[in-house]
């Protein structure tokens, strides 16, 4: 999966990547702040605007992170290991 940059509309109407998403862009595509750090989304907490493409762009990741989940097997635990018996004498 690649970086996931949200647009941020600068003044005078210009777009740009910005350093990461609003609390409410990431409340709009329903997934809370813990899930999305987890995920390698960023987060930018000064940020107050919600944008239609920037809830798109993050819905659209959200559906190929689970494609991308589906798909692995799921990791095996780790075997944990017999303590060393003492030597005997």
């Amino acid at each position: 999966m690649s970086t996931l940059k949200p647009l941020v509309i600068k003044k005078g109407g210009k777009q740009r990547f910005g350093k990461g998403f609003s609390m409410g862009e990431l409340k709009a595509a329903k997934l809370s702040l813990k899930k999305a750090l987890k995920l390698g989304v960023s987060v930018d907490p000064r940020r107050r605007t919600v944008h239609d493409e920037n809830v798109k762009a993050l819905n659209e990741f959200l559906a190929e992170a689970a494609k991308t989940a589906a798909k692995e097997p799921p990791k095996s635990k780790a075997k944990t290991r017999k303590p060393k018996s003492e030597k005997k004498q």
